[in-house]
């Protein structure tokens, strides 16, 4: 079975598409990302377009600049991710296509476009970036809803710390995305500081949140599933449906891709 059907067939109702820039080969470019949407339109899914800005993987160890972007200046590179952002979503929206979630971003416990964007060195940038991808979005999708996302959702300071200095510095998004990827021996202590964290980001934000990337070791099977139940159980118990969904990445990549093992 073809993997988004078989998915579907498992009782997933959601696609997560990452993009690259301009990667070599052009796995996860703009029309390798269409093509997939496509693929995920027919099979009544709904879709999430996850933004790298890079041209390769980016997270919370390396957000690269796109080649082409290299030399830009901040105002340059707010810019050119603004217009990437437009081109991809122009695409889709020219094709029929109609993501109901964007990711401003992937992993950016640390800001992106490094050294420009780094959290940690000027907040102000990275909030910068972040309204420039979040205006692209909403001039193509208005209803679209735009997530800044970070990993180790289990890590209520990290949050506090991130959006803290994204709200100071008048960020806009609408959503909360996060990460996380416990072990076989604590995953009961992860699942039960990320629902906190959760709850504190809904309570000190008023935003939504989604768990985008979940993962646990593959020859743990029976742990993985007791994991993710529990998991989703708590997000779907948050009050006023404001834990909007579990994505487990990837459920495609079984053990011998790549050497991938969660």
């Amino acid at each position: 079975t073809e993997g988004m059907a078989l998915m579907k067939a498992l009782g997933m109702n959601t696609i997560r598409l990452r993009v690259w820039v301009n990667p070599s080969p052009k796995y996860n470019n703009s029309d390798d990302v269409l093509v997939k949407s496509q693929r995920a339109k027919k099979l009544g899914m709904r879709i999430m377009i996850d933004f790298h800005y890079s041209d390769s993987w980016a997270d919370p160890g390396k957000q690269t600049k796109p080649a082409a972007w290299a030399s830009l200046d901040v105002e340059g590179l707010k810019t050119a991710l603004a217009k990437h952002t437009s081109d991809v979503l122009n695409l889709l929206k020219a094709n029929g296509i109609t993501p109901e979630w964007v990711q401003v971003g992937n992993e950016t416990n640390n800001g992106m476009l490094w050294p420009e964007g780094r959290a940690s060195t000027n907040m102000a940038n990275f909030a910068g970036m972040i309204n420039a991808g979040y205006d692209a979005v909403k001039g193509v999708f208005p209803t679209a809803k735009v997530i800044v996302h970070i990993s180790n959702g289990w890590d209520n300071s990290l949050f506090k710390w991130m959006f803290d200095g994204l709200k100071t510095n008048n960020a806009k998004f609408d959503i909360i995305g996060m990460s996380l990827y416990p072990n076989a021996t604590n995953w009961q202590t992860f699942n039960i500081q990320c629902l906190a964290n959760m709850t504190d980001m809904i309570s000190r934000y008023n935003k939504e949140v989604m768990v985008v990337e979940v993962g646990m070791p593959w020859d743990n099977a029976d742990l993985c599933k007791l994991f993710l139940a529990d998991l989703i159980a708590k997000t779907n118990a948050i009050p006023n449906q404001k834990g909007l969904g579990v994505l487990y990445w990837e459920p495609q990549a079984y053990n011998r891709w790549q050497g991938y093992t969660l």
